[in-house]
This record gives C-alpha cells, sequence and structure tokens, in this order.
C-alpha cells in the first residue's frame, strides 16, 4: 500500500502520514514503560535502577540500527518521490547487506563487553548484578531490531505508515502480557521482563518481514539488485551512516549523563529512570512527527516540489509547537502523580527529584519539538551531515554544562537537569541560521540567473 505525499493538502498528508507513526512509536515506549512499571512495582527501587541504566544503554545501541535504517529510509523516499523503482530496489538491497553487517558485529561486540561497559556507567555494587542479568537477555533481540526497523523505514519511505503500526501494537500487548506472566506469576525476576521484551521484538521483526515478503512482491529485489554497485552503496553509506552517527551521538551524550547520575547513588538513578520513560512519552508526538515530517520532505524534493516543502516548513512549525505546549502544560501540572505509577507513595525523595527533572525539561519542550522538525528537515533534502551537526551542539553543550554544574555542590543534580533544555535551543538557533541562509543563497542565484 504506497502513498503519494506530492500531491493534495499538505497539512492532511502530513498529519495522516504522522498520525500512526506517532501512536507507533507510542506503543515501541511501551517495551520500556512496562519492563519499568512492573519491575519497580514487583521487584523494587533496585532492580528499576538496573533497568531503567539498562534501558539508556539499549536506546544507544538501538540509534546505531534505528539510525542506519532512518537514513536509508531517506533514500527509499527520494527514489519514490522520483519514481525511480530500479534505482530504489538497488539501494533496499545494498542497505539490507550493508546493516545487517553492522548489526551482527554491534550484537557480538555487546555480547563481549558486558562488564567493561557496566564499569564506565559506575553502575553502583546493589544493582550490578541486576543490571547485566537483564542486559545479558535484551541484547539477543538485537537483531530483531533491525528486522523491524528496516522494513518499517522502507514502507514509511513509500507512504505506508500504518503497516508497521500493526505490528508494533501486536508486540506491545504481547510485551505487556508476558511481563505480568513471567516477573508475577512465575516470579522470574528482572530476566522474565528482559525475556518477554527479546520475545515482543522477535515478533514485530520476523512479522513485518513476513508480511513485506508475502504482501508488497513489488518491494523484493531481484538477484540483479544484489549486485552492489559503489555508486549505490556509497549514497546509501552515507545517508545511513550520517543519521547513525546523529542518532548515536545524541544517545551517547545520553549514556554520558547516566553515567554522571549514577554517580549521585541509586535514589537518584531510580527517579532519572522513571522520569526519562515519562519525559520520553511526552515529547514523543513531536519526534515522530520530526521523523515524518523527514519523510514527507524527502519525497517532495525528489519530486521537485520546493514551494511544496516551504508550506510543510510553515505548517510543521505550528503543529509541533502546539503539540510541545500541550504536553508542557501537562507534565509541569502532574509531574509528581506521573512518577508515582512508577514508585510507590513512600519513596518521597525518589518522586521529588523525578519531579524537579520533569518539571524542569517539560518547561521547555518546544526547544525538543523545533529540533526535531530541523534534525527531519536536514535529512529529507539530502544534507544529513548538517543534522548531525546539530546533534553535536545540542548534545556537546549538554554534557559539558551537566558535568560542570552538576560539579558545584550548590547546583548538584539539578546542574544535570538544566544542562538539557540549554543544548536544545542553541542547536535551534544554529538550525534556523542554517535554513535561512539555504533559502538566502537559492533565491540569490534566482536573481542573479
Amino acid at each position: 500500500m504506497e502513498k503519494d505525499l506530492t500531491q493534495g493538502s499538505v497539512i492532511k498528508s502530513m498529519l495522516l502520514f504522522a498520525g500512526p507513526m506517532i501512536l507507533g512509536n507510542l506503543l515501541q515506549q511501551c517495551y520500556n514503560i512496562a519492563d519499568t512499571l512492573i519491575v519497580g512495582r514487583y521487584l523494587g527501587s533496585d532492580a528499576l535502577a538496573g533497568v531503567g541504566s539498562a534501558y539508556t544503554l539499549m536506546t544507544f545501541l538501538n540509534s546505531v540500527i534505528i539510525g542506519l535504517c532512518m537514513g536509508s529510509g531517506s533514500v527509499f523516499s527520494v527514489c519514490f518521490g522520483k519514481n525511480d523503482r530500479r534505482k530504489m530496489k538497488d539501494c533496499m538491497a545494498a542497505s539490507f547487506l550493508f546493516i545487517a553487517a553492522v548489526t551482527i558485529v554491534i550484537n557480538v561486540l555487546a555480547f563481549a563487553g558486558i562488564s567493561s561497559v557496566l564499569h564506565i556507567l559506575q553502575v553502583p555494587a546493589e544493582v550490578y548484578g541486576l543490571m547485566k542479568e537483564y542486559v545479558r537477555i535484551i541484547f539477543c533481540g538485537i537483531f530483531f531490531v533491525f528486522l523491524y526497523n528496516y522494513f518499517a523505514f522502507l514502507l514509511r519511505g513509500i507512504g505506508n505508515s500504518v503497516v508497521p503500526l500493526y505490528f508494533l501494537g501486536i508486540a506491545a500487548i504481547l510485551n505487556i502480557s508476558l511481563d505480568l506472566l513471567f516477573v508475577v506469576v512465575f516470579n522470574m525476576g528482572v530476566a522474565g521482563a528482559a525475556l518477554a521484551t527479546v520475545i515482543a521484538q522477535a515478533v514485530s521483526g520476523i512479522g513485518i518481514s513476513v508480511y513485506v515478503w508475502v504482501r508488497e512482491p513489488e518491494l523484493r529485489p531481484g538477484p540483479e539488485n544484489y549486485i552492489v554497485r559503489k555508486k549505490i552503496l556509497a549514497e546509501i553509506v552515507r545517508h545511513s551512516t550520517a543519521a547513525c552517527i546523529q542518532q548515536s551521538v545524541m544517545n551517547f551524550g545520553i549514556l554520558m549523563i547516566q553515567g554522571l547520575v549514577n554517580s549521585f547513588g541509586a535514589a537518584v538513578m531510580s527517579a532519572f529512570a522513571a522520569a526519562v520513560k515519562i519525559d520520553s512519552i511526552a515529547y514523543m508526538p513531536a519526534q515522530e512527527f520530526g521523523n515524518a515530517f523527514s519523510l514527507f520532505v524527502s519525497q517532495n524534493h525528489g519530486g521537485g516540489k520546493k514551494e511544496r516543502v516551504r508550506e510543510a516548513i510553515r505548517q510543521a512549525v505550528k503543529i509541533s509547537t502546539a503539540f510541545c505546549l500541550m504536553a508542557s502544560a501537562v507534565i509541569f501540572v502532574l509531574a509528581p502523580y506521573l512518577m508515582r505509577l512508577f514508585v510507590t507513595g513512600s519513596k518521597k525523595e525518589i518522586i521529588g527529584i523525578g519531579a524537579d527533572y520533569l518539571r524542569i525539561e517539560g518547561s521547555f519542550y518546544c526547544g525538543i519539538g523545533i529540533l526535531f522538525l530541523l534534525y527531519g528537515f536536514c535529512r529529507g533534502i539530502e544534507k544529513p551531515e548538517m543534522s548531525l551537526v546539530l546533534t553535536i551542539i545540542s548534545l556537546g553543550t549538554r554534557v559539558l554544562l551537566a558535568y560542570m554544574l552538576s560539579s558545584v555542590s550548590s547546583i548538584g543534580v539539578l546542574g544535570i537537569w538544566w544542562s538539557i533544555p540549554v543544548g536544545w535551543f542553541l542547536a535551534d538557533l544554529a538550525g534556523m541560521l542554517y535554513i535561512r541562509k539555504q533559502y538566502k543563497r537559492k533565491e540569490e542565484d534566482l536573481t542573479t540567473g
């Protein structure tokens, strides 16, 4: 099922395309939310801290794979907009082989380096064993993460954002059901929560692969497409690697923040683990809308619809800002109550720390909403390197400020929280100046030509 995003109402096309992606990302968050909620309630704060830190680690590893698939998806979308099916199949074959190889290497390195990574993250002794047990099992699902995301971005590249949602829905329901079964009924501890996630990932990854093979025969590359040409491979590597580095730099910065958070002890770890989940869901609509906007821009850029891209920018800013303002209001008011979903009411210190984090971050969601649009725009116009530059500005500022401010005894952990929105707004400023310069240059070229 294909959808041409170069025709029809701009705002309607974007919203209809983004809707399933937003809902799908929400369901994907359920993988980790289910683990965190059930673990926090039934296994205690130490288990919550271990699973929460593991979430940050897995987000970093998965970001490499998701970034590669995202970059390839942009190439597929441009080819679709140009109606160049031969090149699209060549790119599909090259990207599948390339990303599969990278995924296998990541999996091997992840298993080999578990102890070293936990040491780097400064995991406290009381949490170390639980986290190691959890990640040993979670690492078994890395290849399934690749399968799902590769085929999801392929389908989204041709305008189909609905089918990936179906498979995420099935996986989310399965994950929650198995969490309850393994942790609550069978008393399997953190290993049960990890196993539930891996099984759900396997169902979504294998399921969407089979769907594309059976129901979308026009998306099957032939033997001739697997004769990879240097030019095609270079294009795939350029786009995929830029998006991959952007995603991994972003999450590596978060991983460095996680290490700093861990140095403040188990209470701050537990608060951060719960608050990050709430935070991720709160700005998730803006994040996934940015990804949908990117693919919308890709198709129209490929089809030469420049004015349609300009209109998309204007409408996207309005939509994202509305999302973010609503999320900010909800989070600011409900922060302590949302923390109580993850920890019992008696854990007042953890609730207070988490509420402080949420209220600081939540007040500035418009900053990250605009940043997601800037990322998407740069990928969409085949300038993925600029997306990486913006990420480095945002994360570099965040990490530097976090370490500087948190070392001041009168500021402490609040310095980590305040560093994040500062990084967002500096990157926003750089991105807007870049877009202004790009359009001004094109207008000058038209005038002089």
